[in-house]
């Protein structure tokens, strides 16, 4: 284990129930949020300073992902290939979310602090969850 890597995640068996909690904990974030905008698309635009109808478009796209992460994570051993397209899907999120501010976004303040934080969130789920890959990879050599 690295470092780096938080004490709650070292203190796990392995690298397989390391990568399984990191993707669990990916689709409870991720569906926490799909549920939000969806349910909460008005009040949050208006509070986020964007329009409700790109909430609720971004809350099903969200709730689809996050169900299929939570697939994922309920393998025994999730194959190499679907942990590499959400290690590849949350860093595009991140790097979508961020040049959305800068293109063709103009939220809140709130909103702009709300995007870059949950594309760092996002960006750290990628990296925790490409490293417990590899040490997953490394344990099997």
């Amino acid at each position: 284990m690295s470092a780096t890597q938080p004490a709650s995640l070292a203190r796990t068996s392995g690298p397989q129930s390391v990568l399984h909690r990191l993707l669990v904990l990916d689709a409870v974030v991720t569906g926490v949020n799909a549920l939000a905008y969806l349910s909460l698309s008005g009040p949050l635009g208006r509070f986020l300073g964007v329009g409700s109808g790109l909430l609720s478009g971004l809350g099903a796209l969200l709730a689809v992902y996050a169900a299929a992460v939570g697939l994922l994570a309920s393998r025994r051993h999730p194959p190499t290939l679907g942990v590499r397209a959400v290690i590849e899907t949350n860093l595009a999120w991140a790097v979508v979310s961020c040049a959305a501010l800068v293109l063709w976004l103009e939220p809140s303040a709130a909103g702009a602090v709300w995007a870059v934080l949950q594309a760092l969130v996002v960006a750290g789920f990628a990296l925790f969850q490409h490293m417990a890959l590899k040490s997953r990879q490394l344990s099997q050599d």
